[in-house]
């Protein structure tokens, strides 16, 4: 019914459109494995129970909850709604400080304490670091 150069074309056009749509869900499904997600002290709260894999919150640095010992940081990360302690050792981002956005990569031990492992800290898109803007002149 076809000639050889239609079927030919036909095979052709599904191989091409098998192999589009295996590399679109390899490449989705290696993302999925790969991204992480923060929860805020609100959904924190809201779990059902705590889980032991390595999880990340989210949220705001509460003002004047920065307590720095000798080898640890003390801090609480707040959604304004609920709040989280947060205990961490190591070096400290540059970008972190208090009612600044943060976000600490660990493990929980209840619902209220949490054992950070890594310290994330974020900015808006209008950050510039300190020492460029004392470059161009601006405060």
């Amino acid at each position: 019914m076809y000639g050889r150069k239609v079927k030919l074309r036909i095979l052709f056009l599904i191989v091409l459109l098998s192999s589009i749509i295996l590399t679109i869900f390899l490449v989705l499904k290696s993302l999925e494995e790969n991204v992480v997600y923060f929860l805020s002290p609100t959904e924190v709260k809201n779990l059902n129970e705590l889980t032991q894999d390595k999880i990340r919150i989210g949220g705001m640095v509460k003002k004047d909850s920065i307590n720095i010992n000798s080898d640890k940081i003390n801090f609480i990360i707040t959604d304004f709604n609920n709040e989280i302690n947060v205990v961490y050792s190591g070096l400290i981002p540059n970008l972190f400080q208090e009612s600044k956005g943060v976000v600490a990569e660990g493990f929980l031990k209840d619902k209220n304490y949490f054992n950070a492992e890594k310290i994330l800290a974020k900015h808006d898109e209008n950050y510039m670091p300190p020492n460029i803007k004392e470059q161009i002149g601006e405060k």
